[in-house]
């Protein structure tokens, strides 16, 4: 069971950091009002890329933490798709495009199973 997780863990992430290369295209910073523009855009995804690949190491050996950030990297995919749909239907042109759509929904269905998977290993005590 924990290598399906591990697997949808590994997937997601690199549905997650090719959303944010994505993001970068589309001027992300812009579309949150974030100040900073794009420095400040990269620079924050540098802790962020930390903890997704800390939280695959930390799966990969079985701890409670690693099931922890696995959870809140479903609950991200999730959210990420929810927001970015939101603008989208209120009339917002960046990702639109198939490409981009393709992702958001890719990570979508991946962060539920993901999420779900790892509720269900919390929840029965899987870890190693």
């Amino acid at each position: 069971m924990l290598n399906w997780l591990i697997a949808l863990y590994l997937i997601n992430a690199t549905l997650l950091i090719v959303h944010e290369i994505d993001s970068a295209y589309w001027q992300e910073w812009k579309l949150f009002k974030l100040p900073g523009g794009p420095v400040l855009f990269v620079f924050l995804h540098v802790p962020l890329v930390l903890v997704v690949l800390l939280g695959l190491v930390l799966l990969v050996w079985g701890t409670f933490a690693g099931l922890v950030i696995s959870a809140i990297l479903g609950l991200g995919g999730i959210s990420a798709f929810i927001i970015h749909m939101s603008f989208i239907a209120r009339g917002s042109q960046e990702f639109k495009t198939a490409t981009s759509l393709s992702v958001l929904y890719a990570t979508l269905v991946v962060s539920l199973a993901q999420l779900s998977m790892t509720v269900w290993a919390i929840a029965t005590g899987i870890s190693a």
